[in-house]
């Protein structure tokens, strides 16, 4: 099995109590399987398995009629798919945890 980028967009509705709830339950979802690179936006590497369970866990958190959520399936060359400028660099997700 080969692990593949996924990239994780979610716009949750924060006018009420417990859309700020899902809005944290949302991004820390997704930073169990990924690392944040814009506010609302996460880069996942996982495998087929853990992309599954990874969605069926968000779409039981938002709300379908307020909330939104999207999923970018880079592949597995994603290496050559993705270009940064600007500040935040971001954490070789393969890489060492420590720096």
């Amino acid at each position: 099995m080969f692990d593949l980028l996924v990239l994780v967009t979610y716009d949750v509705k924060t006018t009420s109590m417990t859309g700020q709830q899902r809005l944290r339950r949302v991004a820390k979802l997704c930073q169990n399987y990924g690392q944040r690179v814009q506010n609302s936006v996460f880069e996942c590497i996982v495998d087929a398995t853990e992309f599954a369970l990874l969605k069926i866990k968000l779409m039981e958190v938002i709300d379908q009629e307020q909330d939104s959520i999207r999923f970018y399936q880079l592949g597995n060359n994603y290496k050559n798919k993705v270009e940064h400028f600007g500040v935040k660099e971001s954490l070789d997700l393969e890489g060492p945890l420590i720096l």
